[in-house]
């Protein structure tokens, strides 16, 4: 949301209030220091092993008080986490308009991801403007009966953030010395608990060993126990895998640049590695971003370990399909989607609420 944030800043007759829940508490707090972003409100929602549920609620208090104190004519939500639904529904009961950045994207599978599918299809239906990303995104939505009068292809904004921080320069090495082909690896979603993570991670530790001394693994590890603990019991020995804490997001896009492909179940990395010109393999069933899968930029490969060896193995070993994935352009995006989306949300505001743009 950055770049909306900042583009909306520069309008003198909007007054923008940033409101936080911490429902990823460190991450974010890394991100608002690097883009100087202060908070007006802090939910402090965040605790250790807690529940949708509870987070949810907590949201959906939190914010009452806040409209309660400050209420505002837009709220803007971003992309499907609990924190994105919740807030929405906040704004639902107050009668408040939403807008949602990164609207209508879809698998078409209510429990993949989880809960993310679900809560970006609620977001949309308590939704009154829609920044979609895509074509694919806004045909997603008009089949589900919105108003195409309230839909606006933006491209993704975090195209846009990725590209002003890729030119900083930073003082960043991989922590380690040689001449090796660079694998990051990033997996967190709440459907890869359990089996499925133990599987990725017997994978990456097969391939370490197969590849030792040529290939070294960086995997990012997520701040959630349950994910933590099944990572370290299988890696933590392991000399050729790096287990490194989540990085700013300066360094981790950094990261991401000096690496030779990348292993996640993330949506946004699946948006920022093509303009890194980084091949990517999907530890998912689904995507809810075709866009990249139809670019062949990115390749949905599940999390069998076997499937993942092989994929892994074919773009170490065959440079013609390696290089096929790497994309000239981003299918998400050109870098201007906060501009596009301050622009549209001022004429929302002037408009008396009414959408009133051509």
């Amino acid at each position: 949301m950055y770049p909306v944030y900042k583009a909306l800043k520069k309008r003198k007759n909007i007054n923008v209030k940033v409101v936080i829940t911490s429902q990823h508490q460190e991450m974010l707090k890394q991100v608002l220091e690097i883009f100087n972003i202060p908070a007006d409100y802090d939910l402090n929602v965040m605790e250790e092993k807690q529940s949708l549920t509870q987070i949810t609620v907590r949201v959906l208090e939190g914010l009452r008080a806040v409209f309660q104190k400050d209420r505002p004519d837009l709220v803007l939500v971003h992309g499907d986490t609990t924190t994105t639904f919740s807030s929405s529904l906040a704004c639902f009961y107050e009668k408040i308009p939403v807008g949602h950045v990164e609207a209508g994207l879809r698998t078409f599978e209510k429990f993949s991801p989880y809960p993310e599918e679900m809560n970006r299809k609620l977001t949309d239906t308590l939704s009154d403007i829609f920044f979609v990303p895509t074509k694919i995104a806004k045909e997603n939505l008009m089949r589900e009966g919105i108003n195409e009068n309230a839909i606006f292809v933006t491209g993704n904004t975090v195209v846009d953030a990725l590209l002003e921080i890729i030119h900083k320069n930073i003082d960043f090495e991989v922590p380690f010395k040689g001449d090796y082909k660079v694998i990051v690896v990033t997996a967190h979603r709440r459907e890869n608990w359990g089996e499925p993570m133990e599987n990725i991670c017997s994978a990456i530790d097969f391939l370490s060993k197969k590849y030792n001394g040529e290939v070294k693994f960086i995997f990012s590890v997520h701040k959630n126990p349950v994910v933590r603990e099944t990572v370290k019991r299988i890696l933590e020995n392991n000399k050729n895998v790096y287990l490194i804490e989540p990085m700013d997001y300066i360094k981790f896009i950094h990261l991401l640049s000096k690496s030779y492909l990348i292993l996640t179940d993330s949506g946004g990395i699946q948006e920022e590695a093509p303009s890194l010109k980084k091949p990517v393999l999907l530890l998912r069933k689904v995507s809810e971003r075709p866009e990249g899968v139809e670019s062949d930029v990115v390749k949905i490969i599940g999390t069998d370990k076997g499937d993942i060896i092989d994929n892994v193995v074919k773009l170490i070993e065959n440079s013609k399909l390696y290089s096929g994935m790497i994309s000239n352009e981003n299918p998400f995006g050109d870098g201007l989607a906060g501009e596009r989306i301050a622009e549209i949300t001022e004429k929302f505001l002037f408009s008396g609420g009414t959408y009133g743009i051509s």
